[in-house]
């Protein structure tokens, strides 16, 4: 794919990376020297990155590790993905099995967080509450504590509203993957653009967002609020890129998504 030609800075919130064993699995995650490649021929000059999901009761503990590993010397930062014992579901059954949820001794800890947020390799946290479920209290409490900004998976499973209920509110900044609308669900990426005029603390990232109109109505109407994720490798980054620079909004608005946004709300990004 040829390189893009942009006048922009560009860092990239939003990558899946292989964490191993084993070897990439093409279009569902990327190791860092084919990562690497593809940012340069997007322009996107630093990324988050963080791993897949994991298979059966294992924890985080090594991929997150394995991550950080490859984001040494390489233009990348590392988020520490975590995971909790509570249902994200918000019907009755859920809040039943919620109120008898106990922390198994593989999944994220207080002492875990205080571990990622104090570790010069990490500058955030991943969560995935369908794949992953959610922290308790306890956890929740010491990552107010550190204030690092927490990438959240949303869409069909976790909508905006459950969102708004379980993490808004707190003293971390959260970041809603995909406009809250995995996948391509319009209606919950108008509600959480919607949710930007009452929660100060919540940014959407464009992550395989299709749709122009809501991309241009989010960045339009509150340009310091959204940050430029492609969603890679489910979407090359050329392409990701591609689908902003397209966008009927200012250029002003643009440098604000594709680095000023992102850099004021995660360290490190600003780096080169």
């Amino acid at each position: 794919m040829l390189e893009l030609e942009h006048g922009f800075r560009v860092v990239d919130a939003h990558v899946r990376l292989h964490a191993g064993p084993g070897r990439p699995v093409r279009g569902n995650t990327i190791d860092a020297e084919d990562l690497e490649r593809e940012m340069h021929q997007s322009g996107i000059v630093r990324a988050v990155v963080f791993p897949g999901p994991q298979k059966g009761e294992q924890g985080y503990l090594r991929a997150n590790n394995a991550v950080a590993r490859q984001a040494a010397q390489r233009p990348f930062i590392a988020f520490a993905r975590i995971d909790g014992p509570r249902d994200p579901g918000d019907g009755a059954t859920s809040k039943l099995r919620n109120l008898r949820s106990s922390r198994h001794e593989w999944q994220t800890s207080p002492e875990d967080i205080e571990q990622y947020a104090y570790d010069d390799r990490f500058h955030g946290f991943k969560l995935d509450p369908i794949q992953d479920g959610l922290p308790d209290d306890d956890v929740l409490d010491v990552m107010d504590d550190v204030g690092l900004p927490v990438l959240v998976h949303g869409g069909r499973g976790f909508p905006p509203s459950a969102l708004e209920e379980t993490l808004l509110g707190r003293e971390f900044p959260v970041v809603l993957a995909h406009f809250g609308g995995h996948p391509l669900d319009r209606s919950l990426m108008h509600e959480a653009v919607a949710m930007l005029e009452t929660h100060e603390e919540l940014y959407l990232d464009t992550a395989a967002v299709r749709y122009r109109e809501l991309l241009e109505r989010a960045i339009v109407e509150h340009p310091d609020r959204v940050l430029f994720g492609s969603g890679a490798p489910a979407v090359h980054p050329n392409v990701a890129v591609m689908e902003v620079l397209t966008l009927d909004v200012t250029e002003d608005a643009m440098t604000k998504v594709f680095g000023k946004n992102p850099v004021r709300v995660i360290p490190g990004l600003d780096r080169e």
